[in-house]
């Protein structure tokens, strides 16, 4: 059974995302752990800083959902530094 997220918040304190569920579960998400572990350089770094300030919802359905990496290979542009 799936559960609903019925809010989260980004705590910058923590790096840890706060998710409150239907049923009145909560759980907290280190993002810093999630990023070491999913992101292979600065611009999917960056893209799920993004999506976790911006979007947090969206953040967590991705986690618990599946679909990060697709999401990063859909959404990443790479801009190479030039000289």
């Amino acid at each position: 059974m799936e559960k609903k997220v019925i809010s989260c918040e980004f705590n910058i304190d923590t790096a840890c995302v706060e998710v409150k569920f239907a049923d009145g579960s909560v759980i907290a998400i280190d993002c810093t752990l999630v990023e070491a572990e999913v992101a292979r350089n600065i611009y999917e770094s960056s893209e799920l800083e993004w999506l976790v300030y911006n979007a947090p919802v969206d953040y967590v359905n991705l986690l618990l959902h599946g679909g990060v990496r697709e999401y990063l290979r859909n959404v990443t542009e790479y801009h190479p530094f030039e000289n």
